[in-house]
């Protein structure tokens, strides 16, 4: 059976207010939706699109939207925090080889970020499939690599 984030044991959880920084970004998002769920789009084909996530210690990925059914797998697993649109913090440990599946009904979606909490670099992989109950959001111009964008 497929696991998904609501099997995720959270180190740390809470919903205190957002830091100002972080409120602002996540309003901007809310007018905006960025559609980039991972670093840098690997490969996109009619079905799926392909992404990756590498963030150094430290470092964060901001607020994106998530509407198509998707699963991630942490590649070198790692610590890391999350903001979710629900106002929700959360705090978790990834194993390498973990992976988690996503999937969205009609007219619902996610909104989070990722930061990287741990001492080395976190990566991780995320499969997006377009055949999913919502359409594919359009990606900005030059997301797409450019064997992908011909």
């Amino acid at each position: 059976m497929a696991l998904t984030m609501l099997d995720k044991h959270a180190e740390k959880k809470d919903k205190t207010q957002l830091p100002a920084d972080i409120a602002a970004e996540f309003e901007r998002e809310s007018k905006n939706p960025n559609p980039c769920v991972g670093s840098t789009l690997l490969s996109e084909n009619e079905r799926t699109r392909v992404w990756i996530i590498r963030l150094a210690p430290g470092e964060r990925i901001g607020f994106h939207r998530h509407v198509l059914d998707y699963f991630w797998t942490s590649v070198s697993g790692g610590r890391g925090r999350q903001h979710v649109h629900d106002g929700t913090t959360v705090e978790c440990t990834y194993q390498p080889g973990e992976t988690r599946h996503e999937s969205y009904v009609k007219g619902e979606f996610k909104v989070h970020d990722l930061e990287n909490l741990g001492d080395r670099e976190m990566i991780f992989m995320t499969v997006e499939f377009k055949d999913s109950a919502n359409k594919p959001m359009t990606l900005p111009a030059g997301v797409r690599p450019q064997s992908a964008a011909a």
